[in-house]
């Protein structure tokens, strides 16, 4: 039986800390912090009862901690948002499977009927151990008969020392605030928080306390008795029976196969026999690159799950059924990833001609880890071990989010139009100043790199300079140590290195703001620079 009292107790302070935490503050180390408080906490109020995690449940710690640091490095939103994310979704997997760790073999069934049961014991965990407690506590005679008197006894010497103290602790705060002006100061600011018109948020925010406390301790009790892995979905029988003919199946997948064979077949043609061979039909390279590469993409996720979901419904009753089924999901598959290559050779090229930008890296990196994925598809199915996709698919999403994070998606962008423009590239320099915090220190460094010309050095500066403009109220407020952030931080300290730039001019009108450098370009914040 779990500890009520340590449990609460431990539940309610992680409720307090999180308002510390976020309370009317930007989230920054915050989030670390608290995630970290959670871990420590759970932990040991479960351990102090002789409930400990699996140790294969302890590994999930890995990308929970990446993740969660992650948020406070990162700016740049589609990074931030997987951070977040992913931190909360590996934080409900490591409750699903502390006492099991099982979490590497289980199917997509058991990901989600497992986040569905937790999230079940958040809403109606602490009310059921609620009831199961007070009627413990009713069953025990001593309780009965003793329980109000010896609660009495406790509380009226407290409530006795509270009044005596108040009037002494009245006098000497009065007597210290007349002696120093600060402490006097910190004085009114700590009656302040006592006025009433404050009362309705106090009122909110010990509501919500409370609500986030009751959650956690419907989350540590499932992990405490329900994250044992004894059974898991699939394992013994399949979920779904097979129904599907093998015959059926082969059909579809042969007609599928047909299909992608005639369009490799063009690729090799055209696309891949080079710009000589587009050119013929009537397409500029540029024009064949600029389309396309999404469509294929999004055929190579659909050909996956067309693949997993015949191989879930399809009837072989023999040895020979299976391997040439799998022989037809291999084939499909090797086709797909040659579909990949073509629809990751069409975006490269398109990044050549027109530069690099946030929709275009983002497909960039998820083509490598979906090209991944699906040769890992190829080799679960040659081995026969379909039942390890779940964790195949989670390894190849921590893969694409932690490039993200480890590439620095903003500053890689800048850096590779910063070379393009230095290869006679145009440089949309309007495009980088909209950026994150986290393009600032490449910014930087392009402006005073010597190897590029001057004007992609001043394109740099006047970025730099519509940045600052475009966020000048976020480096203007004080912030918190709650909201700490590395990549506002490193931001901060380059502004106040290089501010002002010497030579550059700063003008506005109807709602555009101008830079004009010292050969006298202007940069207009809003679109690309023209020549005066």
């Amino acid at each position: 039986m779990l500890n009520s009292k340590r449990l609460w107790t431990t539940t309610i302070l992680l409720g307090i800390a999180f308002d510390i935490l976020f309370w009317d503050k930007t989230p920054g180390i915050s989030f670390a912090i608290f995630v970290t408080l959670i871990l420590i906490s759970g932990i040991r109020v479960l351990a102090e009862d002789g409930i400990r995690p699996n140790k294969r449940s302890l590994w999930l710690l890995l990308p929970i901690g990446f993740f969660a640091t992650m948020t406070f490095i990162r700016a740049e939103p589609l990074t931030t948002f997987l951070n977040y994310s992913l931190t909360l979704v590996f934080l409900a997997f490591f409750a699903i499977s502390f006492l099991g760790g099982r979490w590497l073999d289980y199917s997509l069934s058991d990901y989600v009927a497992g986040q569905f049961r937790l999230m079940g014991s958040a809403l109606g965990g602490g009310l059921s151990f609620i009831n199961k407690t007070r009627k413990e506590r009713e069953h025990s005679e001593e309780y009965r008969q003793n329980g109000e008197e010896r609660e009495a006894k406790k509380f009226v010497p407290i409530v006795r020392g509270l009044l005596i103290a108040l009037p002494v602790v009245a006098i000497f705060a009065g007597l210290l605030s007349s002696a120093d002006l600060v402490f006097a100061e910190r004085m009114d600011a700590f009656v302040e928080l006592f006025r009433l018109e404050k009362l309705p948020e106090y009122i909110f925010r010990g509501i919500y306390i409370l609500i986030l406390s009751y959650i956690l301790v419907g989350v540590l009790l499932y992990a405490a008795r329900n994250s044992q892995d004894e059974k898991l979905i699939g394992e013994e029988k399949p979920v779904l029976t097979p129904f599907l003919g093998f015959t059926e199946a082969s059909i579809v997948l042969c007609s599928v196969l047909l299909l992608f064979a005639a369009f490799v077949a063009v690729q090799f043609q055209y696309f891949f026999g080079g710009q000589v061979n587009i050119n013929i039909e009537g397409y500029t390279y540029a024009e064949y690159a600029r389309r396309g590469f999404g469509e294929l993409v999004t055929v190579a996720i659909f050909s996956l799950l067309l693949f997993l979901g015949l191989s879930s419904i399809t009837r072989r009753a023999d040895e020979r059924k299976k391997k040439i089924f799998s022989a037809l999901g291999i084939t499909l598959v090797l086709l797909v990833l040659v579909m990949l290559a073509s629809a990751f050779q069409r975006l490269t090229l398109y990044e050549t001609v027109y530069g690099f930008s946030r929709l275009r890296t983002y497909p960039h990196i998820f083509m490598i880890w979906l090209g991944a994925l699906l040769i890992t598809v190829v080799a679960l199915e040659i081995r026969q071990r379909q039942r390890a996709f779940a964790p195949a698919m989670a390894f190849a999403i921590i893969g694409f989010a932690a490039t993200l994070s480890l590439l620095n998606v903003d500053s890689f962008i800048v850096r590779q139009n910063m070379a393009r423009s230095a290869g006679g590239g145009e440089l949309d320099f309007a495009y980088l100043a909209s950026l994150s915090n986290d393009a600032i220190p490449a910014l930087a460094d392009a402006m005073d790199d010597p190897s590029v010309s001057n004007v992609t050095r001043e394109a740099a500066s006047a970025s730099l300079i519509c940045h600052w403009y475009q966020n000048e109220y976020r480096f203007k407020e004080t912030r918190p140590w709650q909201s700490f952030h590395l990549s506002h931080w490193q931001a901060s300290k380059i502004y106040t290195a290089i501010n002002p730039l010497d030579g550059y001019t700063v003008s506005s009108d109807d709602w555009q703001r101008h830079v004009t450098s010292p050969s006298g370009i202007r940069f207009d914040c809003s679109d690309r620079f023209t020549w005066d």
